[in-house]
C-alpha cells in the first residue's frame, strides 16, 4: 500500500500530471513494481479474467478513503472505458471493476460517463510523448453523461505517465466538470 492518499495534492504522482491537465487530487492504492507483486496483481487483472479481485481492491481502497473523509468530495466515480473491442476480448473492464469497489465503499455513484471511440495500441513500450499522442482524440462524452458543474473520481488501473488519465480528466473538464481528480490501483515507473 502507498499513503499517496495522505498527501494527495503534492505527490511525485501529481508531479507527473502537472502541465498535462488541471487536476485536484491524484492518489493510487499500490506502488508498481517492475516484476513484483503489483505487476503480478496487475497481469492477473488484465489477462486472467479477475472482476472479483479488482472490485476487492477497489473495496479496500475505497475503506481507506472513507477514513480521509473524501467521500463528500465526487458526485460520481468515472472509470477509464476500454475499447469494446479490447473490453469483449478480456471480458470486462479492470477499471470499471475496480471503480465498483470503491463505489460500494465510498457510496459514491459510478457512472460510465466517458466512451473510448478510437482503437489504440498498448502503450506499454512507449515514451511519455507517445503515449500523450496516442491518446489524442480517444476518449469522449457518452451523450448520456452527467457532467457539467460535476465533480469526478477518475479510476484506472494503472498509471505510468498519466497520459491516458490526462487525456480522460481533459475531455471531462472540457465539457464542464467541476473538478477532476484521479485514482489508481497501482502506479509508478518512468
Amino acid at each position: 500500500m502507498t499513503s499517496y492518499h495522505l498527501r494527495p495534492v503534492d505527490n511525485d504522482l501529481t508531479d507527473k500530471v502537472k502541465g498535462l491537465s488541471s487536476v485536484g487530487m491524484v492518489m493510487a492504492y499500490l506502488k508498481f513494481t517492475k516484476g513484483g507483486d503489483s505487476q503480478k496483481l496487475l497481469h492477473e487483472l488484465k489477462y486472467r479474467n479477475k472482476p472479483k479481485l479488482a472490485f476487492e481492491l477497489g473495496s479496500l481502497y475505497g475503506k481507506m478513503l472513507v477514513q480521509q473523509d473524501y467521500a463528500k468530495n465526487w458526485d460520481f466515480i468515472v472509470p477509464v472505458p476500454l475499447h469494446p473491442v479490447k473490453e469483449k476480448r478480456r471480458g470486462y473492464n479492470q477499471s470499471e471493476h475496480f471503480g465498483l469497489g470503491l463505489s460500494e465503499a465510498l457510496n459514491v455513484r459510478l457512472s460510465n460517463a466517458l466512451i473510448r471511440c478510437k482503437f489504440t495500441e498498448t502503450q506499454t513500450q512507449k515514451s511519455r510523448l507517445q503515449r500523450m499522442d496516442n491518446m489524442e482524440e480517444v476518449f469522449q462524452i457518452s451523450p448520456y453523461a452527467q457532467v457539467n458543474t460535476k465533480s469526478f473520481l477518475l479510476v484506472d488501473d494503472v498509471m505510468t505517465t498519466g497520459a491516458t488519465l490526462c487525456a480522460c480528466a481533459n475531455v471531462l473538464l472540457a465539457n464542464g466538470a467541476k473538478n477532476v481528480d484521479l485514482v489508481t490501483i497501482a502506479a509508478g515507473g518512468y
